[in-house]
């Protein structure tokens, strides 16, 4: 496995990752992707479930284990043992930034709770991800992505009107609020910077989904509005939606600004539309959305997908087919910006998955390598980081501390 020196921004900044399933290791790879050293503590023996997690399994082997654990260094680690919690400390003392996603009071009850990661490095960072938060009357509670997706009101208004409420295909909550940890832990890197001082990070699962509901919770405070499950449409937003093809596909087509709905009302045959009254403005459209999305059905299902898109992309029509995973692998736009990245894995041979994001111009992020073995790197950290003798490591792994 290729293990080259990190070039990327947050090259020469060191992560403490002791957080398991995803949202505490996806905010340790988007920190990893940007050039930090991420160094992944794991459970002896164990390690960290989602080695085991995903649907297909070839050779027996996670095909999300590569991804969430790319760039990182893994070594084993016994939190539960004082012996354990020692060489933790060790560790701390060398990082700038410790991430852990366990239920609060965990890292309190193990005595390597802020105040004492802090004595041994006063400008630590702890950042802390869970699914309601370090405080309040349900911060202890067990607390998953799905749930925070719920309390936090995207369940709610995700999928048809008439069905029960519906989940992505992705576990969205757990990467929204290590989405949100990351930003909170650059923020508090740059205040470090500026002060000497380190803090804590606090990103609670449910807020970081509360975060992306727009004006959800104050249309209904001041007019008494509640946002419903509207399927593949947004409500007085129109024309935005899925239409029917010729050849049997469906694209989408989002026209809803006054200028583009000029446009794709010529495109249409349709210039007359633009001086409807029905039309003319985004809330007219907006009320009289179900007649327009029929009347622009009804023309799209006369031309078949290739064609269609074609003809709305030249005339500026914002418009686009809904992709699987083939059709990103397949797609020239995707292949030239390298959306895509393929990278060598010791089990698989290579590995598609998705590329860095955001884009630096200066100091690009990259992926160096796929998920480690587990302990791969107790003797590299305990030895080359910490100066533990080999005699040292083999009696600790002896006894069950790493």
């Amino acid at each position: 496995m290729s293990q080259d020196q990190p070039t990327g921004a947050l090259a020469g900044v060191r992560v403490i990752e002791a957080g398991q399933l995803l949202a505490g290791p996806f905010a340790g790879q988007l920190m990893g992707d940007l050039g930090a050293d991420v160094v992944k503590v794991e459970p002896p023996g164990l390690g960290d479930p989602m080695r085991q997690w995903g649907r297909e399994k070839p050779h027996g082997h996670s095909l999300w284990w590569p991804i969430v654990a790319r760039n990182k260094r893994s070594v084993t680690l016994n939190l539960r043992e004082e012996a354990g919690q020692e060489i933790f400390l060790r560790l701390v003392e060398h990082a700038d930034v410790v991430v852990e996603n366990f239920r609060p009071g965990t890292l309190e009850r193990w005595n390597l709770g802020y105040e004492r990661l802090k004595e041994r490095n006063p400008g630590i960072v702890l950042v802390r991800v869970s699914g309601y938060g370090q405080t309040g009357p349900y911060s202890e509670r067990a607390g998953y992505g799905s749930i925070g997706e719920a309390m936090g009101g995207l369940r709610y208004i995700t999928g048809e009107p008439d069905r029960p409420p519906s989940r992505t295909g992705l576990s969205i909550g757990d990467s929204l609020a290590a989405t949100h940890a990351t930003v909170g832990t650059l923020a508090a890197l740059l205040h470090r910077e500026r002060t000497g001082e380190g803090q804590v990070v606090d990103s609670a699962i449910y807020e970081a989904v509360l975060a992306m509901t727009e004006s959800l919770v104050t249309e209904w405070d001041v007019a008494g509005y509640q946002r419903e499950r509207t399927g593949p449409i947004l409500p007085n937003v129109a024309p935005s939606n899925v239409y029917p093809t010729a050849d049997g596909h469906t694209i989408l087509i989002a026209a809803n600004q006054d200028s583009v709905f000029g446009r794709l009302a010529d495109l249409m045959g349709e210039p007359g539309w633009k001086e409807l009254p029905a039309y003319a403005t985004h809330g007219a459209r907006g009320a009289n959305q179900e007649e327009l999305d029929d009347r622009i059905a009804d023309w799209t299902a006369k031309h078949d997908a290739a064609t269609l898109l074609d003809l709305l992309h030249e005339g500026g029509v914002p418009a686009g087919r809904i992709y699987r995973a083939e059709d990103m692998l397949e797609d020239p736009h995707y292949e030239a910006r390298e959306a895509i990245v393929r990278v060598p894995d010791e089990t698989f041979g290579t590995l598609a998955m998705p590329n860095v994001v955001p884009r630096l111009s200066g100091t690009p992020g990259s992926v160096r390598w796929t998920g480690p073995k587990l302990g791969e790197h107790n003797a590299e950290v305990y030895g080359g980081l910490l100066g533990l003798g080999a005699d040292e490591i083999a009696e600790l792994t002896g006894a069950g501390v790493i």
